[in-house]
């Protein structure tokens, strides 16, 4: 029995100094490591170089080889990404870092070695760079500016209305395509806002409609739509008539001599309005035959006015 306990308390020993040895050995192992990872590598790398700020019509050709190869150093730590991925990005700016000509960018590598580096970071040290000279092959497609129509079917809430006109940020956008299909397209129009019971300002980005055409594309894609909506009431006002266009020989007596004008106007206008505001007229001119009325039309209203009509569809006359 006590060698029994004896056994047991050897193998217990030596379970334990095999733990100890391990941890130790995991140790040992992890600064090893980090102290190889601390040292100085060389390393190649490809950049893939991507332009920005190209012009909208401009279409990059043969992608795949824009590349740059960077011969690098750095730490260990730093260049861990690249074991499994020995490329990275590099960002240009078309309008500065590159020289168009046509169909061709040309960006000088070793002349922006120093945006190469900051783009790497102060981690790493670039040894070398091919080539010299990189040609970025690029190819260009149609274009024009089209008119936008603004589509949309808004219900106010009652006693409410828009004041004034609807605002757009552009009121025409660039379309970008074969010329084929560019040469069709005269205008476009807005995705159809629907709005309901409205009865607060109206601000809203809405896509332009390019559903029925193929292999276009369109900047802005969207615009801007905004509107003021504010209350709105009835008024309605006593307007005298002028006669236009009599001939000065013809005397005429007509009745009556005014009109009452019903007009929509938001609640800040309601009092500013007046007679004055308005011209309604009779165009002696319009007369047929043996016609003995006129029809009067409102020819001058405030701008802010939604709508008006006249009460009065006919002024009868008589020649004296």
């Amino acid at each position: 029995m006590n060698s029994k306990k004896k056994i047991s308390l050897s193998d217990y020993l030596k379970k334990k100094n095999v733990k100890r040895f391990s941890l130790f050995f995991a140790i040992a192992f992890i600064f090893l490591i980090f102290s190889k990872l601390s040292n100085d590598y060389k390393q190649a790398i490809k950049l893939k170089v991507n332009l920005r700020n190209t012009e909208d019509e401009i279409v990059i050709q043969n992608d795949s080889a824009n590349f740059v190869s960077a011969y690098i150093e750095a730490k260990g730590f730093t260049l861990l990404p690249y074991l499994f991925n020995k490329s990275t990005e590099i960002v240009l700016d078309a309008k500065t870092n590159v020289t168009p000509k046509p169909n061709l960018y040309i960006f000088d590598v070793q002349k922006h070695k120093y945006l190469i580096e900051e783009q790497l970071g102060k981690s790493y040290k670039v040894l070398s760079l091919l080539p010299d000279t990189l040609n970025i092959a690029y190819s260009k497609r149609a274009s024009k500016l089209v008119p936008v129509t603004f589509t949309g079917t808004i219900n106010y809430a009652i006693g409410y209305d828009v004041k004034g006109n609807f605002g757009f940020n552009v009121d025409s956008v660039k379309i970008v395509g074969a010329a084929s299909e560019v040469d069709k397209i005269n205008t476009l129009t807005t995705n159809e806002l629907i709005l309901k019971d409205v009865k607060s300002n109206i601000s809203e980005n809405i896509d332009i409609d390019i559903s029925e055409y193929q292999n276009i594309e369109v900047f802005p894609k969207s615009v801007d739509v905004r509107a003021e909506v504010t209350r709105f009431t009835e008024g309605t006002i006593e307007v005298p008539i002028t006669i236009t266009n009599k001939p000065s020989d013809v005397v005429i007596n007509y009745f009556p001599k005014s009109v009452t004008l019903s007009y929509y106007v938001d609640l800040e206008n309601y009092k500013s309005i007046k007679a004055s505001d308005f011209i309604i007229e009779c165009n002696y001119g319009d007369i047929k035959n043996d016609q003995s009325y006129f029809v009067p039309k409102v020819v001058e209203k405030p701008k802010f006015i939604k709508r008006v009509s006249i009460k009065q569809k006919r002024i009868d006359f008589i020649k004296l």
